[in-house]
């Protein structure tokens, strides 16, 4: 069963669609404002979001974009505003389709179908050429973008995916913070090197196992490393 989320304010028209996907079998999450519903993107996992485009307290657009420097999750913009501008500043801002209101349900359920369907042949694609990466007992599907454990899938953020491959990828190599922070966030991107150690916690938090040692070791001073 796929789950979707739904970001959007009218409360009537959130419903009718809340109730016309449910109807269809898929599991629906409502949020009616823009930090709300990001927190949900960012915290949850979904198969395909819903997003208006005017939200109260951060828009639709910067939902999105935020959305995107996390995850690839497929996001269909739902807006009144049908101006060429409008519809280019979403998809620039990662969005994968654009429907304006008013619309009628089959055409939006098409669309929520389509994204659903590449999703679907994009990963089917990729386990035929899977590339692995392992340590210890976690395995990295690289096409799939998937971390397991003892087969047992570890749901990560895009962050915390690339600073796990990219420490997977030079075991034994100390990565310092510098170097963390440029691979992964970029050299351009006006964080400070702190945030790096708040994702390795994040991380940590995640795939670590209870009384052992971590699988992320801390070089006092300069960074981290893995260890065989």
């Amino acid at each position: 069963m796929s789950r979707i989320l739904i970001i959007e304010d009218e409360k009537s028209l959130a419903r009718f669609v809340q109730l016309e996907l449910q109807h269809e079998g898929y599991e629906v999450e409502v949020q009616s404002n823009g930090r709300t519903g990001l927190e949900a993107a960012l915290s949850e996992d979904f198969d395909a979001i819903l997003l208006d485009l005017m939200l109260p307290e951060i828009n639709g657009i910067e939902v999105c974009r935020r959305i995107r420097r996390e995850k690839i999750t497929p996001i269909i913009m739902m807006t009144a505003r049908d101006s060429i501008i409008d519809r280019v500043s979403g998809l620039d801002h990662g969005a994968d389709d654009y429907i304006v209101k008013p619309f009628a349900i089959e055409e939006l359920l098409a669309r929520l179908r389509a994204v659903l369907r590449r999703v679907d042949l994009e990963t089917q694609d990729s386990t035929f050429h899977q590339t692995t990466v392992e340590f210890q007992d976690i395995v990295i599907e690289k096409e799939n973008r998937v971390v397991r454990r003892n087969n047992e899938v570890i749901n990560l953020t895009k962050r915390e995916y690339e600073l796990l491959l990219l420490l997977m990828e030079n075991i034994n190599v100390v990565q310092s913070r510098e170097t963390l922070l440029n691979k992964v966030w970029g050299v351009d991107d006006g964080v400070e090197t702190n945030v790096v150690d708040v994702y390795i916690r994040y991380l940590r938090n995640k795939i670590d196992v209870k009384g052992r040692p971590s699988y992320i070791q801390t070089v006092r001073g300069t960074g981290y490393v893995m260890r065989t």
